[in-house]
């Protein structure tokens, strides 16, 4: 009988890449939203593209006028863009801002007495995944892929990565057998200054970001390289490519790994459940996974806009349970509430202890740097002696 093998890919991008800009800029503004009003209402849209960023959506917040522009140029000067030949200049590049307060038809379904009786602001699907092939329950492609950016970005900001620009995206490909993973090719595209050395720039790739992040995963340094294959990447971010908020949804999420519904994250309020619930599937999967249901787990979301119950729950284990899918539903009900108004009150969303607009860059989900609340294993205990009553019935 032939071994099971498999090749899976996923990609991830960095804080400069042009979509990535615009949903810092959208969750920067959100960020400032929620500092003087917890409870505002926000659906911002970002466009940017050569020296022209275009600010857009409905926002409601009480307080001091948001100042757009401001936090746009802040954003951009952060990430490293602080003039044309980079992609696109802090200090120079024209914004228009086109914001309007929210729909009282949107608000009306959304905006209850009781906070665990609020409405859910929009209509849709929601996923969260888990699995343990890895430290963080994400997919190791992802994962990695997330760290080769990350780990790039921040050799840049040091200054240690000479003749890097902000704009930078990776790829992984994991070859899976029974023996295990293996790192079968890493594809990196990173935009440097026109006068680099392309022969030493690569060296120092590989040897400095590709290798090293392998080997904290416990993984093979002897895969296939790719770097720049076009051969050249000096014209990057908004110059290069137009972008726009919502765009890397699937590198915001699980890299592919779990189905997606569709909704993006940046510049929306924690009411909006497209975000919020997204959040709380992922809190769910990953308690069940870490206290042993199955060894992989994607939950299903619905809701109606204006309706504070989900419509349904929806539950996947592709062969791996451990525990009965109606004991693993009935752990649902019993120990996580989905109502938007008990998961923004539960994981404090609208008070946030963390900054939205650093959550949008290098994934939501699985994140080693940052402390976030649904990535929390707090009801794995619970879970435990639920599943082991329940085994002995």
């Amino acid at each position: 009988m032939a071994k099971e093998r498999f090749l899976f890919s996923s990609e991830s991008v960095s804080e400069g890449h042009p979509d990535k800009v615009c949903d810092q800029i959208a969750d920067a503004i959100l960020d400032a939203c929620l500092a003087q009003d917890p409870w505002a209402h926000v659906a911002c849209e970002v466009f940017a593209t050569t020296e022209y960023v275009l600010i857009g959506g409905e926002i409601t917040c009480a307080g001091n006028p948001i100042p757009y522009e401001q936090i746009a140029r802040d954003t951009l000067r952060r990430i490293g863009y602080t003039s044309p030949e980079k992609g696109i200049g802090c200090d120079t590049c024209k914004i228009d801002v086109k914001v309007k307060a929210q729909s009282p038809d949107i608000a009306q379904g959304v905006n209850r007495g009781d906070i665990l009786e609020m409405g859910a602001g929009d209509q849709g699907i929601m996923f969260g995944y888990a699995t343990n092939e890895s430290e963080g329950y994400m997919p190791l492609p992802i994962s990695i892929a997330h760290k080769l950016v990350r780990t790039a970005t921040t050799l840049r900001k040091e200054g240690k990565f000479e003749g890097a620009r902000p704009d930078m995206k990776s790829q992984v490909t994991i070859e899976y057998t029974e023996n295990g993973p293996k790192i079968d090719t890493v594809l990196m595209s990173i935009q440097h200054e026109p006068d680099v050395n392309m022969d030493s720039f690569k060296s120092y790739v590989v040897e400095n970001i590709m290798k090293p992040v392998a080997r904290s995963f416990g993984l093979n340094d002897d895969f296939k390289v790719l770097i720049n294959p076009t051969g050249r990447f000096v014209i990057g971010g908004p110059e290069g490519d137009t972008g726009l908020t919502g765009r890397k949804l699937i590198v915001d999420t699980y890299g592919g790994s779990s189905r997606h519904g569709g909704g993006a994250f940046s510049g929306k309020d924690p009411s909006k459940v497209d975000r919020s619930a997204s959040y709380y599937a992922r809190y769910i999967a990953k308690n069940l996974v870490a206290a042993g249901a199955a060894d992989r787990l994607e939950i299903q979301l619905s809701y109606a806009i204006g309706v504070a119950k989900p419509l349904s729950f929806s539950l996947s284990t592709f062969g791996t349970k451990h525990v009965d899918d109606e004991v693993i539903l009935e752990a649902i009900d019993k120990f996580f509430d989905a109502r938007p108004g008990a998961i923004i009150t539960n994981l404090h969303l609208n008070k946030p202890t963390w900054k939205y607009a650093d959550v949008c860059n290098y994934g939501v989900f699985g994140r080693p740097d940052i402390e976030l609340p649904w990535e929390k294993l707090d009801k794995v205990e619970e879970l435990k002696k639920f599943f082991a009553e329940h085994s002995q019935q």
